[in-house]
């Protein structure tokens, strides 16, 4: 079919995507006799008299409602029917006698039902012989049934409206209690999906969360507009199907129009956002619920929402990283050595950060937003060194101590340059980035500087880059100093350990280098 959907930048290709990249749908298949029916509504009675079960199945035997034949399950105690509630959770009405094994056996289970189960749903038809023993005002106003019936008043027709009435009443409240649970499941979808913050992930979570949300869809895709014009796909879930002929057709239509399109077996939604082109839901299998659909529509509302504000989060998110850079190159131009330095430092936190994070370590601060961050936050450690003389950061020899106190303050000069660039976000490259930059000085005993602080007062992420910042200088040559091998710099590490850094950062960093080797 010249018009079908060609998948997008994806590794694999759909099952049924013919050679010629076009997905052929296959045509929708007549139900036979055999095929789906709509499963019956389920009455229970209860009653230890045999013929009372006998002649209501007789009554309402061939009873059809909504297109949906009636199924009789009997108890004849309490005691069966607190069983068979617990296996049949989807009983719609109960014919219930007072006066079973007990003189208030049918009145005590009510309390069950409504209170020990809690369920609130299933109609109950109180029916009694002794009507005396369970005197209809006070049994209505105490407990929580629905209809009270003498069974010498219980005519065939009576039986027949009490039931009906029942379930009518039972596929009302279902009704509203399925779309209360969707919206639950809609508002828990829309809040997972606001936390994601990868657009690949954004929408992948998507099409999983609808396919889920709608009872009878085994398959969703989310389609955009592909290069030559017509739908490319661009996440999918669930089990492949045969797909509807018109489910081509409908996608590129909806993507050109914006409108939604539902039949027995295919449901397209139009995820409209503000500054992106539009972005077609598709469901596949069926047949889907009258109340889904609009349980679809919201979570597409929601989500196109959420991708606008992921689209905003990406801009800001990139607008850091060239604030980022654009600091590193600047430090640069004070330092010869920055350069490769901050690249190498980057790669050597990022390591140590993921390996800690294996190791389950300070599992309160590491997680995937940590590890993904710290390698570029910490180009920034030196960043303050712009703010000292360049007779001081540039001497070829030892400084003395009174230039030594004067570089020292790049660390606090760091601190407030990205302090103030980051705008009191707590979560971005430069909060992390002033973080580091303050704190990468310090020592684990507390003898460091600018504050002195010790253990973990020091923040995670410059106790990582304090490892890793010492180990890449010494490794290498500095105006001051020649290049030290390697053995004594881990000599170092491991004689420091604990006084100048953190143990469990060293052991880390230590099994990264063995692991990963110590060609730098």
């Amino acid at each position: 079919m010249a018009d079908g959907c060609k998948r997008g930048d994806t590794a694999q290709d759909l099952p049924r995507e013919s050679p010629g990249d076009v997905l052929e749908f296959a045509a929708e298949a007549e139900e036979s006799d055999g095929g789906r029916r709509n499963p019956p509504w389920l009455i229970l009675i209860v009653d230890d008299d045999h013929e009372v079960h006998a002649i209501t199945r007789v009554v309402l035997g061939e009873m059809m409602f909504e297109e949906r034949p009636v199924r009789f399950l009997s108890a004849y105690t309490a005691r069966q029917a607190r069983s068979l509630l617990a296996e049949h959770p989807g009983i719609a009405a109960i014919l219930l006698d007072v006066v079973m094994e007990t003189d208030d056996a049918g009145l005590k289970l009510v309390r069950h039902i409504r209170e020990e189960i809690g369920n609130r749903q299933v109609r109950i038809i109180l029916r009694t012989g002794q009507p005396g023993q369970a005197p209809e005002r006070q049994v209505i106003a105490a407990y929580d049934i629905n209809d009270y019936k003498s069974k010498s008043e219980l005519t065939a027709q009576k039986l027949y409206t009490a039931a009906v009435a029942a379930l009518r009443s039972y596929q009302h409240i279902a009704a509203i209690e399925r779309g209360r649970q969707g919206l639950e499941r809609v508002m828990e979808a829309a809040d997972h999906l606001a936390g994601l913050r990868s657009r690949p992930q954004f929408l992948a979570g998507l099409v999983g969360r609808a396919a889920a949300l709608v009872t009878g869809a085994h398959f969703a895709l989310l389609c955009g507009v592909g290069e030559n014009g017509g739908p490319t796909i661009l996440a999918e879930a669930g089990a492949p199907t045969d797909l509807l002929p018109e489910a081509a057709a409908g996608i590129r239509a909806a993507l050109a129009d914006g409108r939604a399109r539902w039949t027995a077996r295919c449901g397209i939604v139009v995820l409209h956002g503000r500054d992106a082109p539009p972005l077609a839901l598709c469901l596949l299998g069926g047949p889907f619920a009258e109340g889904d659909r609009p349980l679809v529509e919201l979570l597409c509302t929601k989500a196109a929402v959420g991708l606008d504000n992921l689209r905003l989060y990406e801009r800001l998110n990139q607008a850091q990283i060239a604030t980022v850079h654009a600091l590193g190159k600047l430090a640069e131009y004070k330092d010869e050595v920055t350069g490769d330095h901050v690249r190498r430092l980057g790669r050597w936190a990022t390591a140590i950060a993921r390996e800690l994070h294996a190791r389950n370590a300070f599992a309160d601060e590491l997680d995937d937003w940590f590890c993904d961050t710290i390698g570029l936050a910490s180009v920034l450690h030196d960043v303050g060194k712009v703010g000292i003389p360049d007779a001081i950061l540039r001497k070829p020899g030892r400084l003395d101590e009174a230039e030594m106190a004067v570089m020292r303050e790049h660390a606090a000069i760091g601190g407030s340059i990205l302090r103030d660039a980051g705008g009191g976000d707590r979560r971005g490259y430069l909060s992390m980035g002033a973080e580091i930059a303050e704190s990468h000085h310090e020592k684990f005993d507390g003898s460091g500087y600018p504050r002195g602080l010790a253990g973990d007062a020091i923040p995670l992420a410059g106790r990582i880059v304090a490892v890793a910042d010492v180990f890449d200088a010494l490794l290498h040559r500095r105006p001051y100093k020649k290049a030290w091998d390697i053995g004594e710099v881990l000599d170092l590490l491991r004689a420091e350990s604990g006084s100048h850094f953190d143990p469990r950062v060293v052991e880390a960093f230590l099994a990264v280098l063995e692991r990963d080797g110590a060609g730098v």
